[in-house]
């Protein structure tokens, strides 16, 4: 069993985990899967809120300089750090180790809820901001981040040929092997996993949103196009478990025996809730293409009026002209 700490208290709830390895004690309720319990190793919550106060002051330092940094960035940022707090610094996180279907909204989240939420708050935007430039010629960490962002390493990892792949074998390659019991067997193995998850999300998700500076941005429509074309492997996946007869996987196959659930009939509620949570990661990514298509074309209309007042409407004489012409050839015996 995975080494872990002792028991926790659950406000009026009694022991909520307890035993070696940091177990459920009781059977899970919501208040007893959101109550606060960070893992043994809280990687996580501590990198959200480093990560947290390190977005703080880099917004701060934007302020100070007299540049603003638009609210909803900080907001959306937030969410995403709000996201992966909540589901490896509570009681989800032990449950996750002992039930497959909350073990997938820690999945779900990880790889499909929180990516977005971080990558709309531009967070490297953000950075490159901050920085200052190197002087006389030297290259400094932002010179290095853009160089970064630019290397060919950043355009394969980006390319819709390695992402798509990726986001899809993340799903099919763990639970469908033996990897996944492997993965499970110590609390930094886990932790590891989970680690994979969030980091094919935002290399899924990065070049369809956009809004940071990177190798490659795919046009909005492009962008719906990959967002649709994996999404059928994600819900096949979701209905393969969930209208599976057998276990996947035999590490959940021992529930405690005196919790009012079977491993068959929770891996059934595993794969509909894999099924179910894609609608509100696709719904708020294709929002943010929407609106990021809107602008665009707002953009084109303003640069097009500008180069018309400054022009005195040059394109749109030389197109009647030629429609002129076409229509004295058409005259013409």
């Amino acid at each position: 069993m995975i080494a872990g700490v002792g028991t926790a208290m659950g406000p009026g709830m009694g022991p909520l985990m307890s035993g070696p390895g940091w177990m459920p004690a009781a059977a899970p309720t919501l208040a007893r899967l959101l109550a606060w319990h960070p893992q043994p190793i809280p990687i996580f919550p501590a990198g959200c809120l480093l990560a947290g106060a390190l977005y703080f002051y880099a917004a701060r330092r934007l302020r100070r300089r007299g540049d603003a940094w638009p609210p909803g960035r900080t907001l959306a940022f937030l969410a995403g750090l709000g996201v992966i707090a909540e589901v490896t610094g509570t009681g989800i996180g032990g449950y996750s180790m002992e039930m497959l279907s909350v073990h997938m909204v820690q999945h779900m989240a990880l790889s499909m809820l929180a990516p977005p939420l971080l990558l709309l708050g531009a967070p490297i935007t953000l950075t490159l901001r901050t920085l200052h430039p190197a002087t006389h010629g030297r290259r400094g960490p932002r010179e290095l981040l853009v160089q970064a962002l630019h290397s060919k390493v950043a355009r394969i990892l980006t390319h819709p040929a390695f992402t798509l792949p990726l986001f899809i074998t993340s799903l099919y390659g763990v639970y469908f092997t033996p990897l996944f019991a492997l993965l499970m067997h110590s609390w930094w193995e886990h932790d590891l996993m989970l680690a994979h998850f969030l980091t094919v999300g935002l290399l899924f998700f990065y070049p369809l949103l956009g809004v940071d500076p990177g190798p490659r941005h795919a046009q909005p429509v492009l962008g719906i196009l990959e967002l649709f074309a994996g999404m059928p492997f994600h819900a096949f996946f979701g209905i393969a478990i969930m209208m599976s007869t057998g276990l996947i996987t035999p590490v959940f196959a021992h529930p405690p025996p005196t919790w009012p659930i079977t491993a068959l009939s929770d891996q059934n509620t595993a794969g509909a809730i894999t099924w179910a949570f894609a609608e509100l990661p696709t719904l708020l990514i294709l929002l943010a293409l929407a609106v990021q298509w809107r602008r665009a074309d707002t953009r084109d209309a303003t640069r097009h009026d500008s180069n018309a007042d400054r022009d005195h409407d040059a394109e749109l004489h030389a197109y009647n002209a030629y429609l002129a012409g076409l229509a004295g050839l058409g005259r013409t015996p």
